[in-house]
Order: C-alpha cells, then sequence, then structure tokens
C-alpha cells in the first residue's frame, strides 16, 4: 500500500505571530491539517472512510529563517464505517486546488476564533485595523499545499521517519566553522536550483534564528490521527488488518536498536568514528548526582 506525502505551508505573513504566540499558532496549524484531511476522507467521492496520517511539523529554512509547515504522511486508503478498506486511486490521494482552498479555509476560521476568544496576544491582534491588514495579506495569494513523490510503503515511511522526525533546525554535519564572532554553515539554495551555498552569520545573529525553532515547553510535533489515533488505536489498526486481509505483527520479532540505526542510517554507530575499528562499549550505568536541596529556614 503508498503513502503520500504532502507538505502544508503558512504564509510567512504569520511569522511575527509566531514569534509571539507559537504554542496557539502551532495548535491550530495541526488543526486545520487535521480537518482537512479527514473530511477528504470521509467524502465518499474520494474515499469515504477513516484515514491514517501521520503530521510532522518542521518551522526552518535552510538559512535558519522561519518557514512554518507540516509534513503529512498519509495511508493511500481509508475504513469505511463497515469494515472495508477503500485504496485510492493509483498515484492520486486527493484534488491538490480543493485541498488547499479547505486547508486556508479552515485555518482562518480557527485563527479568527483565537482572536475572538482574546487568547493572542500579538499587537495586530489587539487592534481591528492592524488584523484587517494581516487578514487581507493572508488572502492576496492563493496557499498551495505540495504533493510530494508518494512514498512507496511501510518501510520508507519508516525510514523517512526514522531520518526526519528528529531533526533540528541545523545538523553539525552543515556547520564549516566557527570564530570569535561568526559561524559559516552550507545551505541549499532553492531559488537557485538547490545549489550549495555559503553562509556566514554573526555569532549573536545565528544563535538567535536557532532559537527561533524551539518549540514551547512539552509541545509535540509528532502526532497520529485517524486509525492512528492513540483513543482506539488497537482496535482500528486490527479492524484495518482485517480488511485488507493483512497478517499480524509477530510480537517476538523486535528489532535492536543497533540493527535501526545500521538501517536506517547506514552507519555502524558503535564504532569509533575516527578508527572504525574500535567499538562502543557500556561498562558502567552511572547514576546522576543531584545536589541536595539547602535546608529550608523557618519563616
Amino acid at each position: 500500500m503508498p503513502y503520500f506525502h504532502l507538505v502544508f505551508t503558512l504564509p510567512h505573513a504569520l511569522n511575527g505571530l509566531a514569534g509571539c504566540d507559537a504554542r496557539t499558532l502551532y495548535k491550530l496549524l495541526f488543526g486545520a491539517v487535521a480537518d482537512t484531511l479527514n473530511s477528504f476522507a470521509l467524502n465518499p467521492r474520494w474515499l469515504g472512510g477513516t484515514p491514517s496520517f501521520t503530521l510532522v511539523l518542521h518551522t526552518w529554512k535552510q538559512d535558519l529563517g522561519r518557514h512554518i509547515h507540516i509534513h503529512a504522511l498519509v495511508a493511500g486508503g481509508a475504513l469505511t464505517a463497515d469494515g472495508k478498506w477503500v485504496s485510492a486511486k493509483r498515484g492520486f490521494l486527493f484534488p491538490i486546488e480543493a485541498l488547499s482552498e479547505v486547508y486556508r479555509g479552515k485555518f482562518m476560521e480557527a485563527l479568527d476564533g483565537a482572536r475572538l476568544a482574546g487568547i493572542l496576544r500579538h499587537e495586530a491582534a489587539q487592534h481591528d485595523a492592524s488584523w484587517r491588514t494581516l487578514i487581507a495579506t493572508l488572502y492576496r495569494h492563493d496557499w498551495v499545499v505540495y504533493a510530494k513523490q508518494p512514498l512507496g510503503g511501510p518501510a520508507q515511511v519508516l525510514e523517512y521517519l526514522g531520518r526526519y522526525t528528529h531533526r533540528v533546525a541545523i545538523s553539525n554535519d552543515r556547520i564549516l566553522g566557527m570564530d570569535g564572532s561568526s559561524v559559516r554553515f552550507r545551505m541549499r539554495d532553492s531559488a537557485n536550483g538547490n545549489r550549495k551555498k555559503l553562509v556566514r552569520l554573526e555569532a549573536g545573529e545565528f544563535i538567535g534564528r536557532f532559537l527561533l525553532h524551539t518549540l514551547p515547553g512539552g509541545f509535540k510535533r509528532i502526532r497520529h490521527y485517524g486509525l492512528l489515533g492513540s483513543a482506539h488505536k488497537t482496535a482500528n489498526l486490527a479492524a484495518a488488518r482485517a480488511a485488507l486481509e493483512a497478517p499480524l505483527p509477530d510480537p517476538v520479532v523486535v528489532e535492536s536498536v543497533e540493527a535501526f540505526m545500521r538501517r536506517v542510517t547506514g552507519i555502524e554507530w558503535l564504532n569509533c568514528p575516527h578508527c572504525h575499528e574500535g567499538r562502543f562499549r557500556v561498562v558502567q550505568a552511572i547514576t546522576p548526582h543531584l545536589p541536595r536541596a539547602p535546608p529550608r529556614v523557618p519563616s
């Protein structure tokens, strides 16, 4: 069964709001994307059943600027109310133009509701004229949901999740050097055919951009919906397997961490990164020593 890969992006006009109301904005984004995918999947014209999909939040561009978007990994089918599995058409899930329009409508409705509820702190939300200007800007251009090449099956989905879900804004291998005042790193310039480009940022600017992508405390940027939702996942997946006549998973087959890392990254991660021969070996687990709190002084 194929999996489809969609990307839902927020316009950069909302970057200021994200700086002040990140938790609310990200929550609205997850809700709008999930509602959009569920509504299309439940429509008999497309699938007519409950879908299964995973959403992953990313907030950065290659230069560490803000670029708020969600990657959606959607199974190519849905489970109907009478327990049947309906597969998507080959190479097609939902019409992108309609999907984009509904997504924008749902997000804008939720954003307006958040403002009316008084939970937005950004300055633009406090003044009617500023808010109207922001809304007009957001409606000035179409919001385009980007459909990437479909993933071939569960193995490719697991590989994608293993490689990309826990990425941070910049990885060590992109940082080329630093001195007392600046940091140099490599990026792909999407405006020029993804050519590699060298960027030098003043140290404070680099740190500031990196911290733009620190999520609010406790916020989960990977979420599962539909048949994968935690509330009834066991029963839903059992019903889906029955509809697909798929075998039950073997509880005995448990992949080790070492084997998983080797398969996903292609790296022997227990080997010494310098000589590639010596191997990391756990000798002893050291219990963390936490300083005792000072005695309380009676007031």
